[in-house]
């Protein structure tokens, strides 16, 4: 947990509340106005201290560059569709947001990935569940993972490693085969583990 001040929460939470309503950071001028300060300046020095502990991003150059962390900006995003060889929390990926703590989950979660198809229906994942998803380039044997190959991204179970080159991807329905993997020739990277569904559809 971050450790600010009552007058720091004030402010941060004011950001997220004027982001919400109007799809964009506040000026300085603007918190100025808000919370009393005489001048944008005191306000500038307030927006550094939230820097330095991590709870926003000041971008240099713009009146508005103030950036929140991805899963404070206006909940949790939902990937939609990922466009091959974009990065999954591209902004053209993301389709909503979900207005749930990211704590919700542990470890917590970074974005929640709209399922598609049937192949992990025997654990509980059906489609268009929304999978929470801890961003992570490393998982265990057994872990449920969201994985690229080759540009397309799948939720498969981390099958073990065989013949030192070659991995499983195994599916939690018997209609579907495991999905082989050559890592010498495949362009194969895990992009985070799941840590939780939440069902839309019941």
């Amino acid at each position: 947990m971050l450790k600010l001040t009552s007058r720091q929460e004030e402010i941060l939470n004011y950001i997220k509340e004027y982001q919400q309503n109007t799809g964009f950071p506040p000026t300085r001028s603007e918190i100025a106005h808000e919370m009393g300060f005489k001048s944008p300046n005191a306000a500038e020095e307030h927006l550094r201290a939230l820097a330095r502990k991590g709870a926003l991003e000041v971008l240099p150059g713009t009146s508005r560059g103030l950036k929140l962390p991805i899963s404070e900006q206006l909940g949790l995003p939902i990937i939609g569709q990922v466009a091959a060889g974009n990065p999954i929390l591209a902004e053209e990926s993301i389709a909503d947001y979900c207005d749930i703590p990211s704590t919700l989950f542990t470890p917590n979660a970074d974005y929640l990935l709209t399922v598609k198809g049937a192949s992990m229906i025997d654990i509980g994942i059906y489609e268009d569940d929304l999978l929470a998803v801890h961003k992570i380039d490393k998982a265990n044997y057994g872990d449920i993972v969201v994985a690229r190959i080759d540009g397309d991204v799948t939720v498969k179970r981390l099958g073990k490693i065989r013949h030192k080159y070659w991995l499983n991807l195994l599916a939690e329905n018997p209609d579907y085969e495991p999905i082989e993997v050559d890592l010498r020739s495949s362009d194969f990277a895990i992009e985070g583990i799941s840590v939780g569904v939440i069902r839309r559809n019941i």
